[in-house]
């Protein structure tokens, strides 16, 4: 895969690094990496496992992916915080309504770049799919900017098979945009939410779709 088309100096040696020492780690199977657009705004969602899922999405696209980061990280030193600044990372009070890490996600979003973010809220242990939390859908929704699901299977093996080079898979979907009331609507973002998560499961084996196991034939794209 040719370099990122945009993100700062930083961010692109990252990738690179990244790009050059993951195959020591795993061996990753990349399917519809043609459906994150190389220009424009998105919202990227992916499942989160007990793996590397922020480096194996960022290695996987063109872009560079703008994460929001728990708000402590930023405090323990000044070059520290300007390192995830550059790579990308802004802070988010987690656990709260972050009005201002909110109003900068939509910002961005609308400004052109790519917004990373897990909406299951918290890794899943098991790898099976939790239910969705609406924030991905309302930052979308507020601006006006397609979501992209997306899912990594068996990182956690990363972590758990160090060396041993296990087979990760990382698929796309095509971009979602929601058409109906935007307008602070929290029934529309519950069911944009569901709508992408469906997507989501859809691109998993069975026995990880969890919360969304049960999949009618309607429900899907």
């Amino acid at each position: 895969m040719r370099m990122p088309v945009d993100g700062s100096w930083l961010y692109k040696f990252l990738w690179i690094l990244v790009r050059v020492l993951m195959p020591l780690f795993c061996r990753v199977k990349l399917e519809g990496a043609e459906h994150v657009p190389l220009e424009g705004g998105c919202v990227l969602v992916c499942n989160h496992n007990m793996g590397p899922d922020y480096l194996l999405l960022g290695v996987s696209t063109r872009r560079q992916i703008h994460y929001m980061g728990k708000s402590e990280i930023f405090d323990y030193h000044p070059l520290l915080t300007k390192l995830f600044n550059s790579a990308g990372v802004f802070p988010v009070e987690r656990g709260k309504q972050d009005k201002v890490a909110l109003e900068r996600a939509v910002r961005l979003v609308q400004d052109g770049c790519v917004l990373g973010m897990f909406p299951e809220g918290t890794r899943s242990r098991t790898g099976q799919l939790q239910r969705g939390k609406s924030g991905a859908a309302r930052i979308a929704m507020a601006a006006n900017a397609p979501v992209i699901p997306a899912v990594v299977i068996d990182s956690a093996l990363v972590f758990r098979r160090p060396f041993r080079r296990p087979r990760v898979t990382v698929r796309f979907a095509e971009p979602m945009i929601w058409q109906g009331d935007v307008a602070n609507d929290p029934a529309a973002a519950r069911a944009f939410t569901d709508w992408f998560m469906r997507t989501m499961a859809e691109m998993l084996p069975p026995e990880l779709r969890g919360a969304y196991a049960e999949l009618d034939e309607g429900d899907v794209l």
